[in-house]
């Protein structure tokens, strides 16, 4: 039986919104509009597969932060999945055991399907799983103010992600809690483009260097358990629980440790531990 102390997480994904508005933080305001009928025409044409690429939504970020929360019990991204630039996505959403709604090309009188169909969906699991606590909205769009407001007087907590300047404020202030796509760990946020003349076709981000996966999930658990406490040092026990529901098959023995204080402390870059006392506890290392 599942543990009923631990919070029960729903997510449901606005594909095609947070896609869009996220190209339009990277590559500027309108961006997509501009460059839908080249996108649709031939996604693999070298400059808008460069536009793409540095315009790509990290999945496992919205994952990782939403299992902050609770366990992940239902998880649903909705777009026309037959579009190639959804498709750049199916990979990594399978691999987080994310549940694919089909919408198919939507007519002029159907273009909000969409919300209609998330909006459903979401009410309906309500109802149907009473042991739900949270729901998790990953959208920016204004027409979800009734949404979460309906889920709020059934009594969950809803927390909406959008991107930092595409989410509607009457969103964010419908919902108990709100947090930009942009600031969520591990998101690579864009830096302006130069200007046209000497602007590079493929645009450009602002990266850290590449760190192995374990090293990126203790680094991610590290950041939303401080945030979700707001103490700099956190219980070790804490992290290594949100370790596991962010990635089920994380394992500290897979990667020859005896405990999880021996794996924390083989990565001296990412964490720092204080044993000082009978609770041992943790803190991220500023430089990770």
């Amino acid at each position: 039986m599942p543990d009923s102390s631990i919070p029960r997480v729903a997510v449901y994904l606005d594909f095609d919104n947070i896609v869009m508005s996220w190209y339009d933080r990277v590559h500027g305001r309108n961006s997509y509009s501009r460059d839908r009928q080249r996108i649709a025409a031939d996604p693999d044409e070298q400059e808008i597969a460069g536009r793409l690429a540095a315009a790509m939504i990290d999945v496992g970020a919205i994952m990782d932060y939403a299992a902050s929360f609770g366990t992940l019990v239902l998880t649903r991204a909705y777009a026309d999945w037959s579009s190639p630039v959804n498709a750049l996505y199916r990979q990594q959403l399978v691999a987080r055991a994310v549940d694919l709604v089909q919408l198919f090309p939507a007519a002029a009188y159907a273009k909000n399907g969409a919300d209609i169909r998330l909006a459903v969906d979401t009410v309906e699991d309500l109802f149907r799983l009473e042991d739900l606590t949270h729901v998790v909205i990953v959208a920016g769009d204004s027409d979800y103010v009734p949404l979460a407001q309906r889920c709020k007087r059934l009594g969950r907590y809803v927390v909406a992600v959008g991107v930092a300047g595409s989410t509607a404020k009457s969103l964010a202030a419908a919902c108990d809690q709100f947090d930009a796509y942009d600031a969520l760990p591990g998101v690579a946020v864009p830096e302006p483009e130069p200007a046209p003349e000497t602007a590079p076709a493929t645009g450009r981000r602002r990266r850290k260097a590449a760190i192995d996966p374990v090293e990126q999930l203790l680094s991610r658990a590290l950041r939303l358990e401080h945030v979700r406490t707001d103490e700099e040092w956190v219980h070790l026990s804490a992290v290594k629980n949100l370790m596991k529901r962010m990635d089920p098959s994380f394992s500290e023995k897979a990667h020859g440790h005896r405990s999880f204080s021996d794996f924390v402390k083989d990565h001296p870059k990412i964490a720092e531990l204080d044993e000082t006392t009978n609770i041992v506890r943790v803190r991220a290392v500023e430089s990770a």
